[in-house]
C-alpha cells in the first residue's frame, strides 16, 4: 500500500515538472518568434566612396585634361562630350532624380554624371548593373533605378522632338536628297526588325515565337540615307510578319486617313501628289510602296533594280548602326515586364536620332547644295496647304486613297523610274522570248512545256 501511494506521488511530481518544463520551452519560442518577425532586417552597407567615383570619372572624361581624349569618349559614350554633357545638364535641372542631394547627415549622393555614365554605359554595352560597381561606385539596383529614370527622362524631353514627323523643312530636304538619288519623291525605306525576348513569360511565348523558335517582339521603322528614323513601332508579337505590322502601325492609318505627306512630283510627265517609300516584295503594291524588280528584263529594269535595292538598304544600315551603338537591343531582352523593354528601345532610338543631328555633317551624303544655290529646278516639292482633318468615313477615304495611289492612265513608278537613262541601251531577249526558242510556251498560268 505504501509502495502504490509513492509510485503515484513520484508520478504526479514528474508530470508536473514536464509540463512546467514544455510551458517554458513553448514560451521560449514564441519569444524567439516574436523577436525575429518584430526585428526590421538590415540590409547589407557597403560603404562605396561615391566621391571617389564622381572624381575619377571627372579625371578620365570632362576635367580640363582629362585621360582619355574625345575619340575614345565618343567609342565608350557613342555620342561626343558636348552632346552629352547638353542631356545631363538638361536632365539635372528638369529632373528631380537627377539632381544631386545632400542625406541627413550632408552627405552628398551620386552625381549626375554618375547616373548618366551608368545608364547610357548600360544601353551601349548592354551589361547587367553590377558591371560598374567597381568604376562608378554605385550599387546593381542603384545602376538600375538609374537607367529606368534615364529611359523615362530622355522619352519625356526628347520624345516630341526626336520622335517627330517630318516637318515641311525636313520633307523638302529628304526629296531632295531623294531626287539627286534618281528618286524623285521618295522620302525613306521602310522595313523591319526583331529583338529577340529571352525572359518572355512561358503563356506568351507561342504568341511571341515564329520560325526562329526563339519569342521575338517587332520594330519597324522608316529611315532615311542620313540614318534619321522618322518612324518607330514597337510592341507587336514575332508572329506577325512585315505586312501584318504595317497594317496595325500609324504608316498604314495616315495613308488611309489622308494623313500622308503630300507632295508634288513629275515623272514621265505624270505628276503625283503622294510621297512614297522604298520597300521589300512583302508590302503591297501602291504606290506609296515601291519595290524592286524581282526578275528584271532589260537594261532598264535591271538598272531601276539595282538603284532600289541600293537605296533601300538605308534603313538596314540605321539597324545595323542602332543595335551597333546600343548593344542592348541587340543582345537577347533580359527583362520581364514589356513596357520597360518599350522605354529601352524608344529611348535608343532617341539618342540615335540626336546623334545622327550632331554629327550629320560628317556623313556623306548625296549633295543637295545645287537645289539649294537655285542652280537646278526642283521637281520634287512639298505641299504645304495640305488638309489637316481627317475624313470620317472610311470607305470614301478607301475609294479616294486608291484615285490618289493610281491615277488614271499613269504608268506605275516603278516603270516610270525605270526611265533612268543606262549606259548601254542594247535591247534584250526576255525570258519567254528565249523560251519560244525552246519549247512552247503555255501562257502564265500554265507555264512552259517541252
Amino acid at each position: 500500500m505504501s509502495f502504490s501511494s509513492d509510485d503515484a506521488a513520484d508520478k504526479l511530481i514528474e508530470d508536473t515538472f514536464d509540463q512546467h518544463v514544455d510551458n517554458f520551452i513553448d514560451q521560449q519560442v514564441d519569444n524567439f518568434i516574436d523577436q525575429k518577425i518584430n526585428k526590421p532586417k538590415r540590409r547589407a552597407y557597403i560603404e562605396r566612396h561615391r566621391e571617389q567615383g564622381h572624381e575619377d570619372l571627372w579625371n578620365d572624361y570632362f576635367s580640363e585634361n582629362p585621360t582619355y581624349p574625345p575619340e575614345i569618349f565618343r567609342r565608350r559614350f557613342r555620342m561626343t562630350k558636348p552632346l552629352f554633357l547638353s542631356i545631363v545638364d538638361r536632365l539635372s535641372n528638369e529632373v528631380p532624380y537627377f539632381r544631386q542631394r545632400q542625406n541627413a547627415h550632408g552627405r552628398y549622393g551620386l552625381s549626375a554624371l554618375q547616373k548618366c555614365t551608368a545608364a547610357i554605359r548600360m544601353l551601349a554595352y548592354g551589361h547587367s548593373g553590377d558591371t560598374y560597381d567597381e568604376y562608378l561606385r554605385l550599387g546593381e539596383s542603384t545602376a538600375l533605378l538609374c537607367l529606368e529614370k534615364f529611359n523615362e527622362a530622355i522619352i519625356q524631353l526628347f520624345g516630341d522632338e526626336y520622335l517627330r514627323k517630318p516637318t515641311p523643312a525636313d520633307l523638302q530636304r529628304l526629296l531632295d536628297i531623294g531626287e539627286v538619288r534618281g528618286f524623285s519623291g521618295m522620302i525613306g525605306s521602310i522595313y523591319s526588325m526583331h529583338w529577340e525576348w529571352k525572359n518572355c513569360p512561358r503563356s506568351w511565348r507561342g504568341q511571341y515565337t515564329r520560325g526562329h523558335g526563339k519569342p521575338t517582339i517587332v520594330l519597324e521603322t522608316v529611315a532615311s540615307q542620313d540614318l534619321w528614323i522618322w518612324h518607330a513601332f514597337f510592341g507587336l508579337p514575332g508572329t506577325l510578319n512585315d505586312i501584318n505590322v504595317l497594317y496595325r502601325s500609324q504608316v498604314f492609318s495616315d495613308i488611309i486617313q489622308g494623313r500622308a505627306p503630300k507632295v508634288n512630283f513629275t515623272v514621265n510627265g505624270h505628276n503625283y501628289r503622294m510621297a512614297y517609300y522604298l520597300t521589300d516584295g512583302i508590302y503591297p503594291k501602291w504606290s506609296t510602296f515601291i519595290q524592286s524588280i524581282p526578275l528584271p528584263q532589260g537594261l532598264k529594269a535591271e538598272l531601276f533594280a539595282e538603284k532600289q535595292e541600293s537605296a533601300r538598304k538605308d534603313v538596314e544600315r540605321a539597324f545595323g548602326v542602332l543595335q551597333s551603338r546600343f548593344a542592348i537591343v541587340k543582345n537577347p531582352a533580359l527583362l520581364w515586364d514589356k513596357e520597360k523593354i518599350g522605354k529601352i528601345m524608344r529611348t535608343c532610338v532617341i539618342l540615335h536620332n540626336m546623334i545622327v543631328e550632331n554629327e550629320r555633317n560628317t556623313y556623306i551624303m548625296s549633295d543637295t547644295s545645287e537645289f539649294e544655290s537655285g542652280e537646278s529646278s526642283r521637281s520634287s516639292q512639298v505641299e504645304i496647304s495640305q488638309p489637316t482633318d481627317s475624313p470620317s468615313n472610311f470607305n470614301n477615304e478607301l475609294l479616294m486613297m486608291n484615285s490618289e495611289l493610281r491615277p488614271p492612265g499613269a504608268k506605275p513608278l516603278p516603270e516610270a523610274h525605270a526611265a533612268i537613262e543606262p549606259k548601254d541601251e542594247t535591247p534584250r531577249e526576255s525570258y519567254r522570248g528565249r523560251m519560244r526558242g525552246r519549247g512552247r510556251w503555255q501562257g502564265s498560268n500554265r507555264g512552259f512545256q517541252p
